[in-house]
């Protein structure tokens, strides 16, 4: 059986490290040719010897998404480097780093960065994307949100829950807007997972705990449990399927 993306082009922000790595990864064993971008090549680079060791094709540029000439040059390098894009991956966001407190205790600066990256920044990457699969006819937009923001536990994580919920509404009025050019827009709302962003947090095992204990699934999420969902949407086999949030975070919120 062919891999399901063979010499399909995807661009995957954010892939240096956690679920970006993952979705790298398993793209290129389906055979995705790959544009990843990173603010750190050097962190990166781990992730592009992995991809080349297992045959992948792979290209590498360092970007910020929250400065908009940053996402043109994604545009530019991904037709310089394969002619065209087929599958756009959101997944670079402001994660690692953060850690739960009280509503109030946010600071503008941490509020104004998750926002201008994580929602302002997934934006810029479609509105400079979108047009050359909309010269295409087709297209694959795959956001990544989240589940926190349909659960009690956003309160602690306020910023960042809000700029997923935005994400969720993004993805609606995306398919919206462009289904008629033949482009699907999807996301993925994962559940708290055991990236190198999440173990790091304080009391990152508590929280574990507690998320494992209201899961019917009982065991933890794992970067590699979503890369499925991301191979699906990208692939052909959803080719009717847009403006839809799939939850993967064993059945701890169900809508």
């Amino acid at each position: 059986m062919s891999p399901v993306l063979q010499d399909k082009v995807a661009i995957i922000t954010g892939a240096s490290r956690g679920m970006g790595k993952a979705f790298a990864l398993r793209f290129a064993e389906e055979g995705a040719k790959l544009l990843l971008t990173t603010t750190n090549l050097e962190r990166a680079q781990g992730t592009v010897n992995e991809v080349k060791a297992k045959g992948g094709e792979v290209a590498i540029m360092e970007a910020d998404i929250s400065y908009e000439d940053a996402t043109k040059k994604i545009a530019e390098k991904v037709m310089e480097q394969y002619g065209r894009v087929d599958i756009l991956v959101n997944n670079a966001a402001i994660w690692y780093g953060i850690n739960a407190k009280p509503w109030d205790a946010w600071t503008v600066e941490e509020w104004d960065r998750m926002f201008t990256v994580n929602v302002r920044g997934t934006w810029l990457v479609c509105k400079a994307i979108a047009p050359l699969m909309i010269k295409q006819s087709r297209g694959k937009i795959i956001n990544i949100t989240s589940d926190v923001f349909k659960s009690p536990d956003s309160q602690f994580f306020v910023p960042y829950a809000l700029t997923k919920s935005a994400i969720y509404t993004m993805t609606h009025s995306l398919a919206a807007a462009l289904g008629p050019s033949g482009i699907n827009v999807n996301a993925i709302a994962p559940g708290y997972t055991a990236t190198e962003a999440s173990l790091g947090q304080d009391g990152s095992e508590q929280l574990f705990e507690s998320v494992v204990a209201a899961q019917l699934i009982k065991r933890r999420e794992e970067p590699e449990d979503v890369v499925g969902a991301a191979v699906f949407l990208a692939s052909k086999d959803s080719d009717l399927i847009t403006g839809q949030v799939i939850l993967i975070n064993g059945g701890h919120i169900m809508l």
